[in-house]
């Protein structure tokens, strides 16, 4: 990922300002079926203000529809949706934005006709007066805008230090790259809450390192949901974890407490996919890999 830089302050920008996460997010008695299907049974999740709180659990355990109900993107046929003290009843994609909720998907889902710079601005919009779009074709009204938007992309991606990508296009970078481009498109909004799902997917171990030190740098402005299956990653960064399994949810609680949790190992030591280091990151018991590096 590179150097996490600093931002250079942006005068008038403000992508930054002090403020202390007071927004809670609660799930509460989800359940969700396809076709006669259960895929969430009775899942219950708070994501407290200022804290990063991790989804996880093995391959088919209903962690990215868990995830996608708090996005909007599938509605529970049982449970609440409860954001700032309100009930949501219809939450709607398309209008998280405006509820001050950021996601970021396993797809990066960039436009390819904007550049890096103005994708990121895209995600800035709800800080515009005129509209991006208006600041996009160069309206009058929207003079001022355009350099306020401007001024926190740029900002979001020196937080990344993805700046030098501003005017590349992003069919022209590495995965990786685009992944910064996609998070910073997200960071740029300054939400109350940020979904993540799997940030870490195609990240090298010393990338995942620096991307677990931005999320636990940005939950002092900010709640973090973050779905994701490198465990050494979810166990350094998290303050709460919720485990889920078959669809249902089997524990809940600090790092330390899910890591001590019997049924935690056996969900984790009966799936295929990873065992020995899903298992050594949930003891707290790396494995050697090559060259003598361990993770966990």
């Amino acid at each position: 990922m590179g150097p996490l830089a600093q931002p250079p302050p942006h005068p008038g920008s403000q992508p930054h300002e002090h403020r202390t996460p007071t927004s809670r997010l609660e799930l509460s008695g989800i359940s969700v079926a396809f076709g006669g299907v259960t895929a969430l049974s009775d899942v219950s999740l708070t994501v407290e203000p200022g804290q990063v709180h991790g989804l996880i659990g093995p391959n088919g355990a209903g962690k990215t529809t868990l995830f996608n109900v708090a996005c909007g993107l599938v509605r529970p046929s049982a449970g609440t949706i409860t954001w700032r003290g309100e009930q949501l009843r219809r939450l709607q994609p398309s209008k998280l934005t405006r509820l001050g909720i950021a996601r970021t998907l396993q797809g990066v889902g960039l436009f390819p006709g904007l550049t890096v710079l103005e994708n990121v601005m895209v995600g800035a919009h709800r800080h515009a007066k005129a509209g991006f779009f208006s600041a996009l074709v160069a309206l009058p009204a929207s003079d001022a805008d355009e350099r306020r938007l401007r001024e926190r992309a740029g900002a979001a991606l020196a937080e990344l230090g993805a700046e030098g990508y501003a005017g590349r296009y992003p069919g022209s970078l590495p995965y990786p790259v685009q992944k910064r481009v996609a998070l910073a498109r997200a960071l740029v909004a300054e939400p109350d809450l940020l979904l993540l799902d799997e940030p870490a997917s195609g990240l090298s171990e010393d990338e995942m390192h620096e991307l677990g030190d931005l999320i636990r740098s940005v939950c002092t402005r900010m709640s973090v949901l973050l779905v994701e299956h490198h465990m050494d990653l979810v166990m350094r960064v998290c303050d709460r974890i919720t485990v889920l399994d078959s669809g249902k949810q089997i524990a809940a609680g600090t790092p330390a407490e899910v890591q001590a949790d019997p049924a935690v190992t056996e969900a984790y030591l009966g799936d295929d996919v990873d065992v020995e280091a899903d298992a050594a990151a949930l003891t707290g018991h790396p494995t050697r890999t090559d060259g003598g590096r361990t993770h966990g």
